[in-house]
């Protein structure tokens, strides 16, 4: 059984990094990534709990331009992996999580620009062989740049597969109470951060008292997030609907002529 989860694992680890680069159906964030991969463990609610936080840190992260960043993706589905087989404890997974996932993610900002440097080379040479009309070696080196990006992510997890207990307790042994205590704090903290920096991108001054009431209600009225969600929907619904409807005034106010579906314009 253990060997069909490690299997299974790095066989997820491979389709994130593919979906990612190619196919984008969303699997490489870590709150999806961590349904398939609580499934393979059997331990969906922990590995929602570690994908979540790594979710919340990967919020206002985006490789814009080609550019690279940690794999939260990546440190999540590590981190399930070692924390579920570790430990039984939400608390102490999470904190395991941490300390080998965040090391992993950042890990993957590296090996994401050495896969693309190596990519690069697969691009020139695939350039080569259709100068030659050479359509069939093309295609076959093409087949290479899959591969490169596949490794890139499955590397690294197979070998915390191998090596996963050994190091954990060997960064556990090595690394003060102090610094673990840490990583807890800041798993605690970053989400934030990611929070924060969502807004930057949203017109939350605008509606900041739909913000605050949201947060009345999560944290002072115990709505569940699903609840405020729906609130959300209907107020955003509201405001649509509103807007809509005073749209021919303010038009017609302004003398601005307004052309609607089925009419015709006669010049």
């Amino acid at each position: 059984m253990e060997i069909i989860q490690a299997i299974l694992i790095i066989a997820l680890a491979c389709w994130m990094v593919m979906d990612q680069q190619g196919l984008v159906l969303m699997t490489w964030f870590p709150i999806m990534i961590s349904v398939p991969a609580g499934i393979i463990m059997g331990d969906l609610t922990t590995a929602l709990m570690i994908g979540g936080t790594f979710q919340l840190m990967n919020l206002g992260v985006a490789n814009i331009g080609g550019s690279s960043v940690p794999n939260w993706g990546l440190a999540a589905l590590v981190g399930i992996y070692v924390a579920v087989r570790t430990t039984g404890d939400i608390e102490q997974a999470k904190a395991v999580a941490l300390a080998v996932g965040v090391p992993v993610g950042m890990l993957g900002i590296q090996l994401d620009v050495l896969a693309k440097l190596l990519n690069t080379y697969v691009g020139n040479a695939a350039k080569k062989a259709l100068d030659q009309f050479n359509l069939k070696k093309m295609n076959r080196i093409f087949w290479l740049g899959p591969v490169i990006f596949m490794l890139s992510t499955a590397v690294p997890t197979a070998l915390c597969i191998i090596f996963g207990e050994q190091i954990v307790n060997f960064i556990l042994s090595a690394v003060p109470e102090w610094f673990t205590n840490g990583l807890s704090i800041a798993g605690n903290m970053l989400p934030v951060v990611g929070i924060a920096l969502l807004l930057q991108v949203m017109p939350a001054k605008k509606y900041l008292s739909m913000l605050l009431a949201g947060f009345v209600f999560s944290a002072y009225l115990n709505v569940p997030m699903l609840g405020v969600s729906i609130i959300g929907l209907a107020l955003a619904y509201y405001f649509f609907t509103t807007n809509m409807k005073k749209a021919p005034a303010a038009a017609a106010e302004t003398g601005t002529v307004i052309i609607e579906e089925g009419d015709e314009w006669d010049e």
